[in-house]
Formats: C-alpha cells, sequence, structure tokens
C-alpha cells in the first residue's frame, strides 16, 4: 500500500513494513476463530485473509478506487500465512496471548491513522474521514465475527471502535488546522494504542445500552405517572378475581 500523501516525512518503506506487520497481526486473530469455530484448514486461512485486509478494502471500495490490497500481492500473501501459521501453532499462539493484543492494538492505531490519512488525501469531508479511518481499523475484526456467527465484538463491550475514531480525529483535525507534518500522525496513533490497551488492562468499557435507561424523566417516578392536568394516577391493575368485573366465566365440563 503506497504512502499516502498526507504523511509525507514517513518513510514509506518502513509504514509498508508497519502496514504488512499490522496485517499479519489481523490475520492471526482471524486465524484463531477459525480453530475457535471448528473450521477446516481452508476456512481458517478465508477468515485470516477477511480479517487482515478487510478493514483497508472496504475503505478503498467507499472512497471509489481499486483496493490496494489487491494491487500488491504481499498483502494477501501476508494474511495467508498468518492464518497457516495460526492453524499449525494455535497452542503456542494461545499462550502469547498478551503480546498478541498489544500487536492488535498495535495494527489498530496504524490502521485508523493511515485510513484517514488516505480518505483525506482523496479529498474527503472530515466526518467522512474519521468513520473510514476507524472502519480501516475496525472493519476486519466485525467481519470475522459475523462469518463465525457472532455479534461482532467491537458492538458488545471493550473499547476498541472508539479508541480507532479518536486517532483518526486527531489525524483529521490537525489536517484541517494547517498541519501536513507526521507529528500529529503519531499522535493520533500513540492515544489509540494507549486507550485500547487501558481498555484490556482495566477492564474498560462503555455501559450496556440496558443500563442507561433515563430515571429522572420529568413527570414520571417510579410507580406513579403525572397525567396532563398534573395530576397523579395510579397505573391500572388487572383486577384481581374477574367476578369483580362482572365478567361471566364459563367452567369446562369434566
Amino acid at each position: 500500500m503506497a504512502s499516502p500523501p498526507l504523511l509525507h516525512g514517513f518513510n514509506p518503506t518502513l509504514l509498508l513494513v508497519l502496514n504488512l506487520t499490522g496485517t499479519f497481526v489481523f490475520g492471526l486473530s482471524g486465524g484463531m476463530a477459525g480453530i475457535r469455530a471448528q473450521l477446516d484448514l481452508f476456512g481458517a486461512v478465508v477468515l485470516a485473509v477477511v480479517v487482515g485486509i478487510a478493514g483497508g478494502t472496504i475503505r478503498d471500495l467507499l472512497i471509489g478506487t481499486p483496493p490496494a490490497t489487491f494491487r500488491d500481492w504481499r498483502y494477501l500473501a501476508v494474511a495467508g500465512g498468518a492464518g497457516l501459521v495460526t492453524s499449525l501453532a494455535h497452542p503456542a499462539i494461545d499462550r502469547l496471548q498478551r503480546p498478541i493484543e498489544a500487536l492488535d492494538a498495535a495494527g489498530l492505531a496504524l490502521f485508523c491513522v493511515t485510513g484517514a490519512a488516505t480518505a483525506l488525501a482523496h479529498r474527503l469531508g472530515a466526518v467522512d474521514a474519521v468513520i473510514l479511518g476507524a472502519i480501516t481499523g475496525i472493519g476486519g475484526g466485525i467481519l470475522r465475527d459475523i462469518l463465525v456467527g457472532e455479534i461482532p465484538a467491537v458492538l458488545r463491550g471493550g473499547l476498541y471502535a472508539i479508541p480507532a475514531l479518536v486517532g483518526a480525529g486527531i489525524v483529521v483535525v490537525a489536517y484541517h488546522a494547517g498541519d501536513r507534518t507526521i507529528v500529529f500522525p503519531i499522535v493520533g496513533a500513540s492515544a489509540c494504542f494507549l486507550m485500547r490497551m487501558a481498555g484490556l488492562r482495566y477492564g474498560i468499557g462503555l455501559p450496556r445500552a440496558a443500563d442507561v435507561a433515563l430515571t429522572g424523566i420529568p413527570g414520571v417516578r417510579r410507580g406513579r405517572a403525572v397525567s396532563d392536568d398534573g395530576e397523579h394516577t395510579q397505573p391500572q391493575q388487572p383486577p384481581e378475581h374477574p367476578g369483580d368485573e362482572h365478567s361471566t366465566v364459563t367452567l369446562p365440563k369434566r
């Protein structure tokens, strides 16, 4: 993947190496998901490739350019290799959970920044660039979970999408403020990485949607409501005995 014009001053070879490293790490997570889902060897490799390249592919398709991951064979090779590695050495990879989580956070940080920079280089708006930066980082994980029949992890808890949005947002704000140096992409990637690692280390995440119901709405009290004329009304309760409403109950014949 060529270095976006916004990241001038950053060694293109180093950027390629970092991108390939992130692709490999994301591919490992896809391959491990395939192992846990009891997929065969082909399925595990396919899942690894999907996770490794999906984010950048979705970004490029939304921008309207041929996906860079298909124009450079190294991305497919690295992602497929990650699938083979997980199939051959998944017991050892399971024991390296912490280092892999750190590498995954680094890949997320790198991809959200380069994704936002690529969007800006194609003259997209600020909001679009932030969203595409986040999609570049989290798109593969979303497809991974969907393919194995799970609700995407980014929707269930933990800090994952939020750090990607923050990292991409820093790049976009700096760009529109007139900064074209490599400083703010590094700041954005660092912020994303630290937020993701803090979430993993301390179990930080957003509350569940079911836990944020409003309990102090004006005019509503627990078990009581206020009518339009300001009088308190009690919620209607069903009668304890059907006979209270003079209803007729027909008993079945024995």
